[in-house]
């Protein structure tokens, strides 16, 4: 029950709670159709990644970036975004806007995705139509925005993740958020699935893409209509309730002498919103008691604020032992998926297919590793189809095995698939085992976020007795905190990689390695995650 739903609402909670009726109430049950709405969030989001995936490269050389700033993009988005998420999460943990706690930076991350998209597909021709002489300064600021567009857009894309999965969490009750995980990895395969199709079409042939002027443009109008049309169905899809600016606006007056109810009356992060039973705590409760309540409801705002740094950081250190072998368990997985993803299509151009990069633009062996290149493109195709199929026999054998049978069978596959890859590559085995990255993938969008939430029902369930305390964490820190192993692994896999293939002299040691850190996670899901009975 919301804590905004007015002073009616409250008093008939009230009501209820004095004959007993009920302890703690949850968000109701929501329909199918709701959790579709809600999930096709991710299906734009990934849409965009794959453009930008297929695109961004070509981008990059066609501005003329020098190869020593290849890192340097790709590395700025993951630090500011592993030093940045945890405070966005307690943020928004904290929003007071009318709109709800999550909405307004998911809409404003949104907006950041757009820009930044607009930024890097469409960089070099805003600056060719500023500066119509060719020069050296031309060049200078075209690289400029470029990096600037996919820095943002990295940044945004990585960000919106954490509040939806807590938006998720916020309005849908237990069964509804296993529902809804299972739903947003359905459509984040589905969304990358038709953003590659997309960037395999040569739209310079075509009628649009004559009408647009180039294909860059042509990916950034169909991304940017995908992306802007399910931001609106998102964000319309589930009421969200805004957090009180206090908890005795709207509030019975003799509630205010239940300092249990002063405290779990807030909404604070970590528990779904309660109603208490207020009839037998009054009775108990003396004069002292309620100053004692009253001055902790008005020294509560000022705590709430000053969650910024040293609370978070406070909050996230004081962070149970399973939560952090959680993000441990993430942070390998993510690190094994991304050695593997960001390299493939190269992989396949120079080792499966025999190709050259290097070599002059007319020469056969250059044509070959293009070809090679497509071929990856259509394998991260059969990797985004498989993680949407995977997502749904989820619900099926979670029955049998449970989420650390999952969590270990997703790391499992995926390792022993990219080690075959590695040490057999060939054309049509490769694309066969492809299916594999997408049980890894469905995997790293849905079962940590599911011990997340069973977690927390756990906590819920032990504060009702008064024999656990969520430390001031809530669900956006939590999942801020997963989310951040994301971009600490882009970090690990920017800076170690390319020192990797440079001492290996081949990108092979890059599956080779993606395969054994993915082993070794599994071992370490099946020694230290745990699963709540």
């Amino acid at each position: 029950m919301s804590c905004s739903s007015g002073q009616n609402g409250i008093q008939k909670d009230m009501s209820l709670a004095k004959f007993g009726l009920f302890d703690q109430t949850e968000p109701p049950r929501r329909s199918t159709g709701r959790l579709v709405m809600h999930s096709v969030a991710m299906f734009g989001r990934e849409f965009c990644y794959a453009v930008e995936a297929a695109y961004v490269t070509p981008v990059l050389l066609s501005v003329g970036l020098p190869r020593r700033l290849y890192s340097v993009v790709w590395l700025i988005s993951p630090i500011l975004g592993f030093m940045l998420q945890p405070v966005v999460g307690s943020a928004s943990d904290h929003c007071k806007s009318r709109w709800g706690k999550r909405r307004p930076y998911i809409l404003t991350l949104g907006i950041m995705m757009l820009l930044g998209m607009a930024l890097y597909l469409n960089g070099d021709a805003v600056v060719s139509a500023l500066i119509p002489k060719p020069s050296k300064k031309l060049t200078t600021w075209a690289v400029t925005i470029t990096m600037l567009g996919v820095a943002l857009f990295d940044f945004a894309a990585d960000f919106i993740d954490g509040p939806i999965k807590a938006y998720l969490f916020d309005v849908c009750s237990h069964q509804d958020k296993e529902r809804g995980l299972h739903c947003h990895a359905l459509f984040t395969g589905f969304g990358g699935a038709f953003g590659y199709l997309l960037g395999a079409i040569d739209w310079g042939h075509l009628e649009l893409g004559r009408l647009l002027g180039t294909e860059f443009q042509v990916m950034f109008f169909f991304s940017s209509l995908v992306l802007t049309t399910c931001l609106i169905i998102h964000l319309c899809s589930i009421p969200e309730a805004p957090l009180c600016d206090n908890q005795e606006d709207g509030m019975p007056q003799h509630s205010q002498r239940d300092p249990l109810l002063m405290q779990n009356g807030g909404c604070d992060y970590g528990s779904l919103d309660r109603a208490k039973n207020v009839h037998m705590k009054t009775e108990q409760t003396d004069l002292a008691t309620a100053k004692l309540g009253e001055g902790k409801e008005n020294t509560k705002e000022p705590t709430q604020n000053k969650m910024a740094m040293k609370s978070l950081l406070k909050a996230l250190m004081s962070m149970p032992s399973h939560y952090r072998y959680l993000c441990v368990s993430h942070l390998i997985g993510w690190t094994a998926f991304l050695s593997n993803m960001l390299f493939f299509t190269d992989f396949m151009g120079q080792i499966v297919y025999h190709g050259d990069p290097y070599a002059p633009h007319d020469s056969t062996s250059f044509l070959i590793y293009e070809r090679g290149v497509e071929v990856g493109c259509w394998g991260l195709c059969i990797n985004s189809v498989s993680s949407s199929l995977y997502s749904y026999f989820q619900k099926v054998l979670l029955s049998y095995v449970g989420l650390k049978g999952l969590y270990i069978m997703g790391y499992l596959l995926f390792g022993l698939g990219t080690g075959f890859i590695g040490l057999f590559p060939n054309v049509y085995s490769t694309l066969v085992l492809c299916s594999l990255f997408g049980v890894m993938s469905s995997t790293l969008y849905t079962v940590p976020f599911n011990l997340i939430a069973e977690y927390h029902q756990e906590e819920e369930k032990q504060q009702d007795v008064g024999m656990a305390s969520s430390g001031g964490r809530g669900k956006g820190i939590d999942c801020a905190a997963l989310t951040c192993m994301v971009q600490l692994a882009q970090i690990l896999v920017g800076v170690g990689l390319g020192f990797l293939v440079t001492s290996a002299g081949s990108v092979v040691v890059v599956v080779i390695a993606a395969s054994t850190v993915a082993l070794f996670g599994c071992c370490f899901v099946a020694l230290f995650v745990r699963c709540v009975e």
